[in-house]
């Protein structure tokens, strides 16, 4: 019986099955021993195929380690917009952003490790361009930014702080954690999660004093 092609450019399930099989064992391989030593033979290695197995699938290293990025960065927007989404009030929707951030990193660890790794360390790929493109983080910061300020016009979120400063330093303190991750593999992400959140819902809510002020009259009125 002829396999009925399923995937992107006519590959069969089985071809998609396969290509998935080996994108899992590079990122094992490269949060286990490193970029540089994470060849394609000792990929192979890992899950019991040929190096040419591979080759069938992947033109070479950069092709692979490509799609490995592109396999983590889907994954995590999969994982975390629907959870983002699923809020409606601008706290909570804020603090989802956040712990589903945190509990993606705390699901795919390796995933983590391998592509800060894969940053750190693969530099450039033989056509020029960069493994892990810098700009996306400038994407997220400014799409977060975006939502704050729109939070922010529908009252959802206290006025008086700089969307684009908040969003700068919700970012970084998402980021740091796949560096920590390197030199602390039982780092507590629950933890670390649920304080991240309570800071930056301190710091963006709408508290008592900000509705008095707001609701304040006016000198001389009634």
């Amino acid at each position: 019986m002829t396999e009925v092609a399923t995937g992107p450019k006519g590959r069969t399930f089985i071809e998609n099955a396969r290509r998935q099989q080996i994108v899992t064992a590079a990122i094992d391989t490269i949060a286990e021993v490193g970029f540089a030593k994470a060849s394609l033979a000792r990929i192979a290695e890992r899950i019991g195929i040929s190096k040419g197995v591979i080759s069938y699938h992947f033109a070479g290293k950069d092709d692979l380690i490509r799609q490995v990025v592109i396999e983590i960065i889907e994954a995590s927007r999969s994982y975390i917009i629907p959870r983002v989404f699923a809020e409606s009030a601008g706290p909570a929707r804020l603090r989802a952003y956040i712990e589903s951030n945190l509990a993606f990193m705390r699901e795919h660890r390796n995933s983590m490790i391998a592509i800060l790794d894969i940053a750190r360390n693969g530099g450039v790929m033989a056509d020029g361009r960069r493994r892990v493109d810098g700009r996306d983080a400038g994407v997220a910061v400014r799409l977060l930014e975006e939502e704050l300020a729109r939070l922010q016009s529908q009252g959802e979120l206290r006025r008086d702080f700089d969307p684009g400063v908040m969003a700068v330093a919700i970012r970084a303190a998402i980021d740091s954690v796949p560096h920590r991750l390197v030199g602390d593999p039982d780092l507590d992400i629950d933890h670390y999660s649920k304080e991240l959140a309570t800071i930056f819902d301190l710091a963006t809510r709408i508290g008592p004093a900000h509705v008095e002020r707001s609701h304040t009259p006016a000198a001389g009125g009634p």
